[in-house]
Formats: C-alpha cells, sequence, structure tokens
C-alpha cells in the first residue's frame, strides 16, 4: 500500500505570510501549481494558500443575506463571519487570504485516505508534516501521478 511518502513532492515551494499577494499569484503560474503551504521564520507550517483562496479574493463581495419582517432585518450571517470574508477580499499579503489551519497529514497515511481527504473536504494541496515540521506536499497531480504507475489499472 502506498503512504504520502511515496508521492509527495520532497521539494516544495513555500511561501510567507508576509508575501504579497501578487508575488504569490505569479508563483503558482510560473510552477504550475495549485497552491503552496506558508511557513514561519522557523520552518513551521502556519498555513495554505491555493488558487481557490485567490479566485475567492478576486470576486465581488456579497452581503450577508438577511430577512426583512417589518423594520427588523435579520442577517443569516454571523458578523464575524462576514468580516473574516471581507478581510480576505481586501487582504493584500498572504497572511491576510491564506488559509489558516490546513489539513495535513503524516508521511504514513495511506494514499486511499489522502484521496478521500481531498474528495470530501474539496481540497487539492495537503502538506506533510512530521514532527511538526513540513518534509512534503500532496496535489491531486502526484495522486494522478500514482495511478498512472500503478500496474494493471
Amino acid at each position: 500500500m502506498h503512504t504520502a511518502r511515496d508521492i509527495m513532492t520532497k521539494e516544495v515551494i513555500t511561501t510567507t505570510p508576509a508575501t504579497s499577494v501578487t508575488e504569490v499569484a505569479g508563483l503558482l503560474d510560473k510552477h504550475r501549481i495549485s497552491g503552496v503551504p506558508v511557513v514561519d521564520q522557523e520552518d513551521w507550517l502556519v498555513g495554505v494558500i491555493t488558487q481557490s483562496d485567490l479566485v475567492s479574493r478576486a470576486r465581488d463581495l456579497e452581503l450577508p443575506p438577511a430577512i426583512a419582517l417589518f423594520d427588523l432585518r435579520l442577517f443569516l450571517e454571523t458578523p464575524s463571519h462576514f468580516k473574516k470574508r471581507l478581510e480576505k477580499m481586501l487582504g493584500t499579503t498572504v497572511g491576510d487570504v491564506m488559509t489558516p489551519k490546513p489539513i495535513t497529514v503524516y508521511p504514513e497515511t495511506p494514499v486511499s485516505q489522502i484521496a478521500d481527504l481531498m474528495a470530501k473536504k474539496k481540497v487539492h494541496t495537503i502538506p506533510v508534516v512530521e514532527a511538526g515540521k513540513l518534509v512534503g506536499v500532496i496535489g491531486k497531480i502526484d495522486l494522478i501521478r500514482a495511478q498512472a504507475r500503478e500496474p494493471g489499472e
């Protein structure tokens, strides 16, 4: 059975929270990747930034849905959730736009479990950590490459 260690990309392109959104967009484009792990000064994983984060940032602002009942207006989204969406849209650095506390796996995690995570959580970039440090990254293409190498399928 294959594990994360077998399919992960070991030479990981990373970024920091202080990197500009423009810079990271160029990085994703240049390397044709869907996302990168975000690390602090000690190389501890603090988040991940993906194409989806950048696409969300480029969308038009949608006001929270509301119900008007006479003179009362009830918003169907919490103020804190709306504030987070607004901050993400207006953010200029990776730290403003990234997804903090990303889903991670260990090097021993079975590939089938990684595929389940990607499908169920709708994520395309999963950092691989060992003892809290980033040791690799798995993207959808890594799963596809692993399937292409399997004989008889």
